[in-house]
């Protein structure tokens, strides 16, 4: 059998196994084989369709069959999605675990056609192999952390606002109604913190991992406070300086290019909004204490981060999940999650009163998908400017986020303490402050 006869032969036996796949995994998904073929062979005009762009795909999928290898086939469209998203498929698979799905699948037809691609050349490219993936990326040093920030925040402005909202907040919103719009839910958010924190004028206020500015210039507008941001995103560092000058902010809000081990002063408020995920474990200690150390006795401390479900969590530090490790390598390098009970704990070891703490999960799915589908509305303009390898990476994480969030397989808590002192807190003696 020559080198073309063979190839219509592996190309047959992936058609007979794709057609047993359609017809007993997934019945509501179509398939395009490299030689533009369908299965099935007449597709309805609506049906998600999985693309395969040549055979050199299946011989990566059957060499390595692990996110990373699915990944860069994804990013660079060799194996492609059309006529939907990853959300469709994910709604058009059998409501049956995993496990009952293998067991309808027929393992001889599997084994056979895999076996004859096992030769095949991968093909290419590969762009993401060239994304490390070591230990060294989460040593907690300032020289560490701001390559890990500039290899995320700083991939560009215009990209990024291409599907935040008008102020650049690039945290989980909060929907007083799910209905919503991003732009709403964020200004909403901003606000929420500012409340939790009782802000009040003339206070000093520090942001860790201020970002693009959109708390810090919040507060001193709408709460009279002096507010400060540390980041060591270059980028959003230039933007919030430009925008607080803008405003005509500069009597109000300060910024600094820092690590925040290296902040000094002290603070009535401190708030963290989403940047503990990149501290990483064996640096927990060294943020605590900084925090400690920079908040006046009395003061209010807001610690917002997402979080691994406890028993997660101890499985992880087993066997570390493949969208973990794609999260950690490709997304957020350097960076970890922790779980509720050791952030609380944590806390209290370093001399802060837990006095509330509240689950915020279900607002980041809706924040994440609402990023996913105006990042795919966007995706021209977002290709021209970072490329469409890097913008379908962003667009698998922020659908592989959302569906997590929804499906609770990650969550989100804010958590507000005070540094701890003899006697009466301070605090009101009832929420109701917090929604009005």
């Amino acid at each position: 059998m020559d080198g073309s006869a063979k190839a219509k032969h592996r190309l047959d036996r992936f058609r007979q196994l794709l057609t047993h796949v359609s017809e007993q995994i997934l019945p509501g998904v179509g398939f395009q084989l490299w030689d533009k073929s369908t299965v099935p062979a007449q597709l309805p005009f609506d049906v998600p369709i999985i693309a395969f762009a040549d055979e050199g795909v299946v011989a990566a999928i059957v060499r390595r069959p692990n996110i990373h290898t699915l990944l860069n086939l994804y990013v660079t469209a060799r194996l492609d999605i059309r006529n939907g998203t990853l959300f469709d498929l994910v709604a058009l698979r059998p409501k049956l675990r995993t496990r009952e799905l293998v067991k309808r699948l027929d393992k001889r037809l599997l084994l056979s056609t895999a076996v004859k691609f096992l030769t095949v050349p991968r093909g290419g490219p590969w762009p993401l192999e060239e994304i490390r993936g070591d230990k060294a990326r989460a040593d907690g040093s300032e020289a560490t952390n701001k390559q890990n920030v500039h290899y995320h925040y700083d991939l560009s402005n215009a990209f990024y606002a291409l599907f935040l909202d008008p102020e650049m907040v690039y945290t989980c919103a909060y929907f007083k109604d799910w209905n919503n719009d991003i732009a709403t839910a964020q200004r909403d958010k901003l606000d929420m913190i500012c409340r939790k924190l009782r802000l009040k004028p003339g206070e000093r206020m520090l942001d860790i991992g201020c970002g693009w500015g959109s708390l810090i210039i919040h507060a001193a507008k709408n709460y009279g406070v002096h507010a400060h941001g540390v980041t060591l995103a270059e980028e959003q560092f230039a933007y919030a300086k430009d925008k607080v000058a803008r405003l005509g902010l500069e009597d109000k809000v300060t910024l600094e290019l820092r690590d925040y081990t290296a902040v000094e002063g002290s603070f009535d408020k401190i708030a963290s909004i989403g940047m503990f995920e990149q501290v990483g474990r064996a640096n927990y200690p060294t943020y605590y204490a900084t925090v400690h150390r920079l908040l006046k006795p009395g003061g209010l401390y807001l610690h917002h981060s997402i979080v691994l479900r406890a028993r997660e969590y101890q499985r992880s530090l087993k066997n570390k999940s493949q969208a973990l490790t794609y999260i950690g390598r490709y997304i957020f390098p350097g960076g970890a999650l922790d779980h509720l009970a050791m952030s609380i704990e944590n806390l209290e070891f370093h001399n802060f009163e837990v006095h509330d703490v509240e689950a915020w999960r279900e607002h980041y799915a809706r924040t994440t998908r609402l990023w996913h589908d105006r990042l795919g509305a966007n995706r021209e303009a977002a290709d021209r400017e970072v490329g469409s390898a890097r913008r379908r990476l962003w667009m698998a994480y922020l659908a592989v986020s959302s569906m997590a969030f929804t499906h609770g397989s990650i969550g989100i808590f804010q958590t507000l303490v005070s540094k701890r002192v003899r006697g009466p807190s301070g605090m009101p003696p009832t929420r109701a402050d917090l929604y009005r």
